[in-house]
């Protein structure tokens, strides 16, 4: 079969690799149809790693895919050839104490799809997955659907762990990629009115503007936290940081009330983020790490079904399965107001 794989820093190429084949009682075999190109995977391809995980080549990365189930093992019953899927590629081990505690999310030997050191991704025409990570797709969801359910679920999950939703809680999202879209999708599905939004790329905001954001500002021309705290002026409950950006950490410090929440959802190239001390110990702060999610796949596919979340202003491009570098080098230079690429087979 074909793999698109990493071959060295902002290098790919098309390679023939083995198809992989059923082993296990519960194993489904699946053709890919749709992958999202997410920024997790644009780290491993400007930089070969994140943090300690280091690509080694050649290396397939993509974790966003949707597909046809082709083959299953004999103990299958969730779903059967023909079948059109969601794939959730974090895969447990459901027997240390994070999974028994139902953190499945930071399994002691969790294994995730495109992750260096631990699984290939899907950039290939085949995978196998457990039959616990197929999630059916229902009629009315398509392979879109259930490839932007999982940036769409870390949002969802991000929202959750965050505080308790009503309609007078002020929000910021500091980053308006696909995570920080998911973030706001998951908010107004929770009847949040008032949300924030900060993005460097102008045609990212105007995404926000038609999702009816109080306010879509760009840092680059406007001091964001004077001119969110003139129409806030108490200040925010929680933020949403999901750029992975240092300055973008400072700006939600100084955003939030006191006793407000600081939710970290990006992920950084360096190493150490660093926090003023006056400002998070006299306003109180609570803050949050968000390691991907748990338990939200399916819950984000019912939301997209019941059109309580629509995801048609996330997609913004294209490409075919040839092309994927293509797709990695624009969502790279965040060209031509990219939000969320897919590649389809």
């Amino acid at each position: 079969m074909k793999a698109m794989m990493l071959t060295g820093i902002r290098q790919m190429e098309m390679l023939e690799v083995p198809e992989p084949a059923i082993t296990g009682p519960k194993d489904v075999k699946i053709r890919m149809s749709v992958v999202g190109v997410c920024g997790s995977d644009i780290h491993y391809y400007t930089a070969g790693r994140i943090g300690t995980q280091k690509v080694v080549y050649p290396f397939p990365v993509g974790h966003e895919g949707a597909g046809v189930v082709v083959e299953t093992g004999p103990a299958v019953t969730r779903v059967k050839p023909g079948d059109r899927i969601a794939i959730d590629p974090a895969i447990s081990c459901h027997e240390c104490d994070q999974c028994r505690a139902g953190r499945h999310h930071t399994c002691r030997k969790l294994t995730f799809l495109g992750c260096p050191g631990q699984a290939e991704g899907c950039l290939t025409e085949y995978i196998v997955m457990p039959e616990e990570n197929c999630f059916l797709l229902q009629d009315g969801l398509t392979a879109d659907h259930g490839s932007i359910s999982e940036p769409l679920s870390i949002g969802l999950y991000s929202v959750k762990k965050s505080v308790a939703l009503n309609d007078r809680l002020t929000t910021g999202i500091l980053g308006f990629g696909p995570i920080g879209m998911s973030v706001m999708l998951a908010l107004k599905a929770g009847k949040v009115r008032s949300i924030h939004v900060t993005d460097k790329i102008d045609e990212r905001l105007a995404i926000a503007s038609c999702e009816n954001a109080v306010s879509f500002l760009n840092p680059l021309n406007v001091d964001i936290v004077s001119r969110i705290l003139e129409m806030q002026p108490l200040g925010l409950d929680v933020v949403f940081e999901c750029c992975g950006q240092q300055e973008a950490l400072d700006q939600a410090v100084r955003l939030l009330k006191p006793g407000g929440k600081l939710m970290v959802v990006g992920i950084p190239e360096f190493d150490d983020w660093s926090l003023n001390v006056e400002n998070t110990r006299r306003k109180e702060i609570s803050i949050q790490f968000v390691r991907r999610q748990v338990g939200c796949v399916q819950a984000s596919l019912d939301l997209m079904s019941s059109r309580q979340i629509r995801i048609d202003k996330m997609i913004t491009h294209r490409f075919p399965f040839r092309e994927t570098k293509t797709a990695f080098d624009l969502v790279a230079s965040y060209a031509d107001g990219v939000m969320k690429a897919l590649v389809d087979f």
